[in-house]
């Protein structure tokens, strides 16, 4: 696949993956919007391939721009924790941020052979082993910008991998459960998990013809907190 310096379709990939996480957050506004879910399942896995198209660019193992990309991510990281404190009720982990940090240091220690990207990548996934109940999709989300590293570059078949990945980083024993009781949503979710990777390579691919949206660029990473923000103004509107 053709990463171009800049890509309409990983701009269109971030932008969709920005619209389901926002979809999957509105359903702490008050009302019940269960359904919200299954969309919802899509932001996380998208933007784990978005970071690993970044990182499939060929320049991407010559530059520092990925350790600028790990700065801006831990700034945020620390940023967002006090809004996504005060939006989502009685939270168990961290936001997504640190997951996307341990994430990226392990695609980078497996891309690059360096004994610092190494150790760093064995310390990421020590502590993903050690504390996945503290990360948002544990230790299998840490694992996901990985495997779709490892398969951007192949025939479509083999996003089944990171699909199964990514029902894993989903409490997938917790949705099969919902599932035998027949939960619509839960039966989605499953079905949108297994597919969310392979949709997000096609997108890749083929929808480099349409028009592109407005480039993400680093003002972009404010836009994690601030949804929390103005989805908590909304809630004390509709209280």
């Amino acid at each position: 696949m053709h990463m171009t310096q800049r890509d309409g379709a990983l701009d269109l990939l971030k932008w969709l993956a920005l619209l389901s996480m926002v979809l999957d957050h509105l359903r702490y506004v008050g009302y019940s919007v269960d359904i919200l879910y299954v969309p919802g399942r899509l932001a996380f896995p998208w933007f784990c391939l978005a970071m690993a198209a970044n990182l499939a660019r060929p320049r991407a193992v010559t530059t520092d721009g990925q350790w600028r990309y790990l700065g801006w991510l831990l700034l945020f990281s620390a940023i967002s924790e006090i809004p996504y404190r005060m939006y989502i009720p009685d939270p168990n982990t961290l936001n997504v941020l640190p997951t996307l940090v341990l994430g990226l240091l392990v695609a980078r220690g497996w891309q690059q052979e360096t004994l610092q990207s190494r150790l760093l990548a064995v310390g990421a996934l020590t502590l993903a082993a050690l504390f996945p109940e503290r990360l948002m999709f544990g230790f299998f989300g840490v694992l996901l910008p990985l495997v779709m590293l490892l398969v951007i570059k192949r025939p479509w078949y083999f996003s089944l991998l990171p699909g199964l990945v990514c029902l894993a980083a989903n409490q997938w024993e917790v949705l099969y459960d919902s599932a035998r009781f027949g939960n619509r949503a839960a039966i989605l979710g499953i079905t949108t998990c297994l597919i969310a990777p392979l949709a997000g390579l096609l997108l890749l691919r083929h929808a480099g013809r349409l028009k592109p949206p407005p480039p993400m660029r680093r003002w972009a990473y404010a836009l994690y907190p601030a949804h929390f923000l103005l989805l908590l103004a909304l809630r004390e509107v509709l209280a």
